[in-house]
């Protein structure tokens, strides 16, 4: 057990460092470091979470893996790789809510369609302002924006009917994941060639802090339901 906690700490500590090169790389627009560091940082997270859980889900591994995909989508910054990196994300999305139904079991609806509401009101509110939003991204976008709202329904559902550790992280999580799409899409379609040098760095730094929260979310949740299998 301490070799093993000596490892996810090494590992946790490479983790960050590689994240805040890679921040620092989106800074400075340098592509070398961009290219190298922005797929591993989830593929460095995909095998903390395989060497900390003793359940090693599947679906959050998936979920990883397709975050590098999308990583690597929105290397080029061009219109065509965005467009692809919207329909990778927008599988990661509904996997990541799926592993959240699977861990959560949400048994009354009624506060995740409440807490859902003002988030579709203010992505659909963003998303009705913004004129640069391409044909083929149309559709993603609002399937998007309906994902998200959802994602954060979930979160602040469960924290305001049970405040409880696993939820809090959960609800940090998404917070974060929440701040990520507004930056990600005030950067890509809102203020186009605008602050770029701030946008994409902070982007970096909400995924970054986003997907970990996440895997201790994951961790955490999977302890509880077997704790809660094993009591009963």
């Amino acid at each position: 057990m301490f070799k093993k906690d000596n490892i996810l700490k090494s590992l946790t500590f490479s983790y960050f460092v590689i994240a805040f090169f890679e921040i620092v790389s989106e800074y400075f627009v340098y592509t070398p470091f961009i290219c190298s560091l922005k797929p591993l940082i989830p593929l460095m997270l995909a095998v903390i979470y395989l060497i900390h859980s003793d359940h090693k889900n599947p679906i959050f591994v998936i979920a990883l893996l397709l975050s590098m995909v999308v990583n690597i989508f929105f290397i080029p910054d061009t219109p065509i790789y965005l467009y692809y990196a919207l329909i990778v994300f927008t599988v990661h999305r509904i996997v990541v809510i799926y592993l959240i139904f699977t861990l959560q079991k949400v048994k009354d609806y009624i506060p995740l369609i409440i807490a859902t509401t003002p988030f579709l009101l203010i992505f659909f509110y963003l998303f009705i302002e913004t004129n640069e939003i391409p044909a083929n991204s149309f559709y993603f976008l609002i399937f998007q924006n309906i994902l998200i709202a959802i994602f954060a329904g979930i979160a602040l559902s469960s924290y305001v009917m049970n405040d409880n550790k696993q939820n809090s992280v959960l609800l940090i999580s998404v917070l974060l994941f929440v701040m990520l799409q507004f930056t990600v899409f005030i950067e890509k379609y809102f203020l186009v060639n605008e602050f770029q040098k701030l946008f994409r760095p902070l982007a970096m730094t909400f995924n970054t802090l986003a997907f970990f929260s996440l895997y201790k979310y994951v961790v955490i949740a999977e302890k509880s339901n077997q704790d809660g299998f094993s009591a009963s």
